[in-house]
Parts: C-alpha cells; sequence; structure tokens
C-alpha cells in the first residue's frame, strides 16, 4: 500500500507546550511510528514573522527550542523530515501564485484569522502577511502534496481553506494538487485552557505549561490554577465544570475510576483543592518527566540539531521544489524548463 503524505508543523515563537502535546504532537508521534505515512514536520518560522518582524531574533532563537522539543516528544528524523520553512524557496513562490486566487474578503472571513487579529489587537494594522497566512499554509501542504493534516480544532478553517485553493488550481491548471484532510485530536481535547481559567493556553497569555518546565516550575504552576472560585472550605462542595484541575485530569489521568471518584468527593465536599492539584501534578510530571530528561540531552548538543533541521530541509526542498516546477508548467510560466 502507497504511504500517505502527511504534513504539520509550529510557529517558533518560544518553547512548546501540553496544549500543543493534545492537540497535535502526541498524534504525530503516533503516526510516525505506524510507518505507514511520509511524515513532514515543519517550523514555520516565516508564518512566525508575519507578527514578529521586529523581533526575528525571538524567532531564531525558538527554531532551536522547537526542535528540541520535537525530538524530546520522540520526533525521530530517521522516519520524519523535520526542516525550516524559511529554507525552502518554493513554498514562497507558491504562496505568490496562490495568492492571487484568493480575495481578501475571503481572507478576512477565515474564524481563525479573525479571531487571533482580535487577540492581538491589530485592529486595521493588521500586517499583510499576518492577513494572508492561510494562503501561506496552502503552499505549505501542496508543496509536498500532503494528503493529512495533523492540527489542533483552531485549524478547521486553514484546511477548509488550503482545499479552495487546490480546487482553483485544479480548475484552471488541470488535476496537480491534493486536497487534504485534517487529522484532529478527540472531541473536546483539540484546545485546552490555560491555567487562569482562559479559553485557550497561549504563550502570548503566559497561561501555560511548558513541555519543558522542571518538576519546581510545574508544580508552582499547577497550585496557580483556576479551579472554583466558590469552594472557599475544604468541606464545602465544589463544582467540576469549569474547573481546569479536573479539565487536564480527564485529559491527562489514566486511572479513570479514580478521577472519576475524586469528582463526586469533590461534588459532595472534603476534598480540597491542594490534594487535588497534589495528585494532578503526580499525574503530568509523570507525563513529562521521560520528554524533560530526553530533551535535555539533546540541548546538549545544538550544533547535531542544527545538522538534523540542514538535512531535513535539503530533503524537503527537493520535494517541494517538484510541486512547483509542476505547477508553473500547467500555468505556462517554466519559461525555460522543457
Amino acid at each position: 500500500m502507497e504511504k500517505k503524505t502527511v504534513l504539520t508543523g509550529d510557529r517558533p515563537t518560544g518553547k512548546l507546550h501540553i496544549g500543543h502535546y493534545v492537540g497535535s504532537l502526541h498524534n504525530r508521534v503516533k503516526m510516525q511510528n505506524k510507518d505507514s505515512y511520509n511524515m513532514y514536520v515543519m517550523i514555520a518560522d516565516l508564518q512566525a514573522l508575519t507578527d514578529n518582524a521586529r523581533d526575528t531574533e525571538k524567532v531564531r532563537n525558538s527554531v532551536l527550542q522547537v526542535a528540541l522539543d520535537y525530538l524530546a516528544i520522540g520526533l525521530d528524523p530517521e522516519k520524519t523530515t523535520i526542516f525550516i520553512q524559511s529554507q525552502i524557496p518554493a513554498l514562497s513562490e507558491l504562496n505568490t501564485l496562490y495568492l492571487n486566487l484568493v480575495s481578501v474578503s475571503r481572507l478576512e472571513r477565515n474564524p481563525t484569522v479573525k479571531s487571533e487579529i482580535q487577540q492581538k489587537n491589530f485592529n486595521r494594522s493588521i500586517p499583510a502577511g499576518f492577513l494572508t497566512y492561510p494562503v501561506s499554509q496552502a503552499a505549505d501542504i501542496t508543496a509536498f502534496k500532503a494528503t493529512l493534516i495533523p492540527v489542533g480544532d483552531d485549524q478547521k478553517p486553514m484546511i477548509e481553506q488550503t482545499r479552495e485553493i487546490v480546487k482553483s488550481v485544479n480548475s484552471l491548471y488541470g488535476n496537480i494538487l491534493v486536497e487534504p484532510e485534517g487529522v484532529f485530536p478527540p472531541e473536546g481535547q483539540g484546545r485546552i485552557p490555560g491555567l487562569d481559567g482562559n479559553a485557550k493556553m497561549s504563550k502570548s497569555l503566559g497561561n501555560t505549561i511548558y513541555l519543558s518546565d522542571d518538576e519546581d516550575t510545574l508544580r508552582k504552576k499547577i497550585m496557580s490554577i483556576y479551579t472554583d472560585p466558590d469552594h472557599v472550605h475544604v468541606e464545602s462542595p465544589g463544582k467540576i465544570e469549569g474547573n481546569i484541575v479536573f479539565t487536564y485530569l480527564d485529559i491527562f489521568g489514566e486511572d479513570k475510576e479514580k478521577i472519576k471518584e475524586m469528582k463526586e468527593h469533590y461534588k459532595r465536599g472534603g476534598l480540597g483543592d491542594v490534594t487535588l492539584k497534589n495528585y494532578l501534578f503526580d499525574v503530568l510530571n509523570e507525563v513529562l518527566l521521560p520528554i524533560r530528561t530526553r530533551r535535555e540531552l539533546y540541548a546538549k548538543d545544538p550544533e547535531a540539531v542544527y545538522e538534523m533541521l540542514r538535512v531535513g530541509s535539503e530533503k524537503a526542498n527537493v520535494r517541494a521544489n517538484k510541486t512547483l516546477q509542476e505547477v508553473k508548467s500547467a500555468m505556462g510560466i517554466n519559461y525555460f524548463n522543457k
């Protein structure tokens, strides 16, 4: 059976957190280890520059941090091509070609773009690159003829926009590109809330637990988690709904029976928030300890990590350039190649 091609990635604007792990990272490792996919994972530095162009050092430094997180969670460069977006010129050229097939009004209607514009308080001062980054994502996906895209739920509009662009290209120039499908996390786990109860865990909101957090930092963050503001006394009944500790336990806890018992105990009273948070610490620390340990090992040799990225980028560049030449030939603008 022919392997399906998978493409996914992350913006390098800082270290990755448990929201990334639940939303996509864990799924990538599972797919990689099935040995039935051609896996491409991209560090999307050009996309990061759409709202960080005045802080390029942040993006540059974060490339290494994201690569370390990838290796730490178990992505294997022998099985998965890990590469840097800006090192693949074909992606930018495909993006330019696709921009002519998408209207500004369509980009402005994209729910994810609208939400992020509001979150970043751009108002009408939207960087043009930021407004058009769904088209850049379409270029990334189609360059590798990717059929499966493991992403979080908030990326569904991006997948739909890519499918529209694929249909436009194929309709105008012939059947060149492949329509991708999103691979989403289990229902209810696509976007985990932040420590403060905010609807989204986000680096920019400062409400995250990073995959690289040490035990002391992890414990402090867990002890700060939003629970039930009315649960003042241990003996008082508490609410499960909206209680972030239970939200995290439902996602990461393996002992579902114990978690069920704790919920009942909390609702009737007699279970304190500190006891609850200590249990969550044990659960999360068990998940993060091997990730943290592997990350520290890889961090000792950053040159080897950059070499891995260089090799992966060279491999990705060959594949993406092949698609670019196919698109240019179909459009009739590949003037000197026969």
